[in-house]
């Protein structure tokens, strides 16, 4: 992840409010593109105003000037990060953009973090640690719209239940004459965010890495298992095995 912004949010009645966004002089050209439908056709002009604060001393005390409004008035401080496309060396060149919340210290102290770490790489190891119980927020798989039956596993009603079985059979009283949430209704199924509280981190591993001009691949090894592999090893599987000796014979 390369951190390209920071972002301070103040509480509102109604909940946070972002109140300034601070941009790095220099964006990436795959973080450049998530704004863009068809980069190619485009005229590439995003970030061409933002980034020439950083050239004169008149946008710089801009700058300066919001960043410590967002140590004064903001409560809360985000990042704004994006993946590195290049390395992964697939079809999509798109980065992906997030903000994460910075936490700890006071809202000074997170600004300036921030602002020190701007165009540069924030490895995994920099956020995380081995043994270190953490939380995991994902996404369940979506089904889409779906009735009762399948929804909340309501009992299906007899066979020769007019207009249909997969249904409730009574959705409420006469009185109070209203729907209430507690009954069983169609609707959308899966695709809900979900965390997962208390995973704990086992190892970090480090890739393959370069080490005196060679490649090591060797990142799944431990004390108890020396065997040289990596932390996805390849494995023949039964058809590509039967289709080799297939072909051999």
């Amino acid at each position: 992840m390369v951190a390209i912004g920071v972002v301070g949010y103040i509480e509102t009645p109604r909940g946070l409010r972002a109140l300034k966004t601070v941009w790095a002089e220099h964006i990436g050209e795959e973080a450049k593109r998530r704004f863009y439908k068809n980069w190619s056709q485009s005229k590439k002009k995003a970030f061409t105003k933002s980034c020439t604060k950083w050239a004169d001393d008149l946008g710089k005390k801009e700058i300066e000037k919001e960043l410590n409004q967002m140590k004064k008035y903001c409560t809360t401080i985000r990042i704004v990060v994006h993946t590195q496309m290049k390395i992964l060396r697939r079809r999509q060149k798109k980065a992906h953009i997030m903000e994460v919340q910075l936490n700890g210290g006071s809202v000074a102290d997170k600004v300036d973090f921030a602002r020190n770490h701007f165009e540069k790489e924030v490895p995994v190891g920099a956020v995380f640690a081995q043994d270190e119980m953490i939380d995991i927020i994902g996404v369940t798989k979506g089904h889409g719209f779906k009735g009762v039956t399948s929804r909340w596993h309501t009992k299906k009603l007899p066979r020769k239940t007019h207009k249909g079985l997969r249904k409730v059979a009574c959705i409420g009283a006469w009185h109070p004459s209203r729907i209430q949430f507690t009954v069983p209704r169609a609707g959308q199924k899966g695709y809900h965010h979900r965390t997962e509280i208390n995973k704990k981190i086992y190892r970090m591993g480090a890739g393959y890495a370069m080490k005196d001009g060679k490649l090591v691949k060797n990142n799944a090894a431990t004390e108890y298992d020396l065997a040289d592999k990596s932390i996805t090893p390849w494995v023949d599987s039964p058809t590509t095995e039967r289709s080799s000796k297939t072909s051999s014979s």
